[in-house]
């Protein structure tokens, strides 16, 4: 019986109650249940009748009592026992502890997966780094902790679109253009243009596919490298980002906003609202009704649109592509960027509770020997996600970064993450994965097979050990779905490694496979059945994290 399971269980003695008229309350829609921090107190715990007392007009040990002894006539419920102001601390039957394996086993890829998001359809938008350079430390950071994120919404039901916004209209791409215009031509790259090796090797790339290129007038050939460079960049991101793990269901270009005329209809649409009015030749939105600092502009005085305007205009295209609910991540130079967005989400009718999220993530640095990797000039004064992987590899590049709740800044210690011992968390974890898989060959080798779900005697697993991992493996749902809902991958993260000590110390006081000549038991084929569950939550724990279980280290 899996927590989930015990809290239909305890909503239904409590809808029996109500029923028969021993209780005067309406039913909860939600019943918690935890596990105890003192083993002693029972498997799991719950606070329904504290919840329930004041609304029954009765003492909450009394309502507690009442409950009791209908729980504990339950099948798979062994004891009930009333425990402080009106707690209701639970022992399962063993047998009902032990089904917990035989569910995740039998789920497979399923097990932890829910439904509790279903129905939603959600845009996320992640990384989003301008196409004028290579994807670096920081957006690299956001590329391990979206992904993740798109991955456990999904284990929740949600349908999920991952998003990344190609800024490609702007000054920023004008000046782009120059640079590797000057680049091509071997003069120096304007002052305020962009440094680095990888500039001359785009202005090149482009170059080779522009043989028209001699023929065209200056500002022809800015426009055309501007404009090439950013579809040369576009397509190193994507293909760094799917090295990394990370896929993109869109790539929505900027430009096309302007180009569409969507960022007129969007000013057209806020002024419907009411909420756009004219100044100092400007055309402006009224955001300080809506909590904003200061109102601000849309259409410059010159005529020309603002990024503000585009982000007007792009958000309400992805609410006209049918998404629900709107996340975005953005790094820790964007905080100033919340109040605007919620007040443009409120200007064009919508609530900004509902339809909006934004995450600020912190930054991250890279170090090695103690000291901070420092920013290459020749790669154009930035530490690259490929920096990152060549340190530390995929894994434990994606598992670091997911680790740390994104509102902390982070290092990451390359010497660390690189090591393969236990004090390297993404390695402790994928250890217990692979020392299991060696277990269940093992058992091949003997010809020792788990059988069918219906034979396998879980009552055996009784040691404390086996009991604490059961506990551990039943708990693997409601960490997802508690995970997606506060949007903390690196709750998953630490989970894993509690998982993985738990196994570790099971596995040290509990011999799995028979020795020598002796003859396996159907304790074996229990423990095997164990074995198998505990692998299955971590390989279904770290492909939410996007971070590969090997079956062999």
């Amino acid at each position: 019986m899996t927590p989930e399971q015990l809290r239909d269980v305890v909503r239904t003695v409590v809808a029996a109650a109500v029923g028969r008229g021993a209780l005067a309350v309406e039913v909860p829609d939600e019943v918690v249940v935890e596990r105890p921090k003192n083993r002693a107190h029972g498997d799991y715990a719950t606070n329904v009748a504290l919840r329930l007392a004041k609304a029954a007009g009765r003492p909450p040990r009394e309502v507690a009592g009442l409950l009791a002894t209908d729980l504990a006539a339950q099948p798979g419920i062994a004891a009930v026992d009333v425990a402080g102001p009106g707690f209701l601390n639970i022992t399962l039957a063993q047998g009902a502890l032990g089904q917990i394996a035989v569910q995740a086993v039998t789920a497979g890829a399923g097990y932890g997966r829910t439904e509790v998001l279903a129905g939603q359809r959600i845009n996320l938008e992640f990384v989003s780094a301008n196409p004028t350079g290579p994807v670096t430390l920081g957006s690299t950071r956001w590329a391990a902790v979206g992904d993740a994120l798109a991955r456990l919404l999904e284990a929740s039901g949600a349908d999920v679109s991952r998003e990344y916004y190609v800024n490609d209209a702007g000054a920023q791409i004008e000046r782009f253009g120059r640079s590797l215009h000057a680049s091509w031509l071997g003069r120096d790259i304007p002052e305020d243009g962009y440094q680095g090796d990888y500039v001359a090797e785009v202005a090149a790339l482009v170059a080779a596919g522009a043989p028209e290129l001699p023929g065209l007038g200056e500002d022809q050939q800015i426009a055309l490298f501007a404009e090439r460079g950013v579809e040369a960049m576009v397509e190193v991101i994507r293909s760094t980002l799917g090295a990394f793990g990370v896929r993109f269901d869109t790539f929505f270009s900027e430009r096309t906003l302007h180009e569409s005329g969507a960022l007129e209809k969007a000013v057209a649409t806020l002024r419907g609202q009411g909420h756009v009015f004219e100044a100092d030749g400007a055309v402006w939105l009224r955001t300080t009704d809506f909590g904003d600092d200061k109102d601000r502009v849309l259409v410059k005085a010159d005529g020309e649109p603002t990024y503000f305007a585009a982000d007007c205009a792009y958000y309400l295209d992805k609410r006209a592509r049918g998404f629900d609910r709107v996340v975005i991540l953005l790094g820790a130079d964007h905080s100033g960027y919340v109040g605007r967005y919620k007040a443009l989400v409120a200007a064009s009718g919508d609530d900004p509770a509902t339809h909006l999220e934004i995450q600020i993530g912190q930054l991250v640095n890279l170090v090695k020997d103690g000291e901070p990797v420092r920013m290459s000039k020749r790669k154009g004064n930035f530490v690259l996600l490929t920096d990152l992987v060549d340190a530390v590899g995929v894994d434990a590049a994606r598992y670091a970064l997911a680790r740390a709740s994104v509102d902390q800044q982070i290092d990451i210690d390359a010497d660390l993450w690189s090591r393969q011992t236990n004090d390297n968390p993404v390695f402790y974890v994928q250890y217990a994965h692979a020392r299991i898989s060696s277990v269940l060959r093992n058992a091949a080798d003997l010809g020792l097979a788990l059988g069918e779900a219906g034979d396998v005697d879980v009552t055996q697993l009784a040691h404390e050990r086996e009991s604490d991992l059961l506990r551990a493996i039943g708990e693997f749902p409601r960490v997802l779905s508690a995970a997606a809902e506060l949007r903390a991958p690196h709750r998953v993260a630490r989970y894993l490694e509690e998982l993985a000590g738990t196994y570790h110390r099971f596995y040290d006081s509990c011999r799995v496979l028979p020795r020598g000549d002796e003859e396996a038991t159907p304790l074996t084929t229990a423990r095997l059945w164990l074995c198998a569950a505990t692998a299955t939550v971590l390989r279904n724990g770290l492909d939410v994290l996007g971070v590969s279980a090997p079956e062999r280290m």
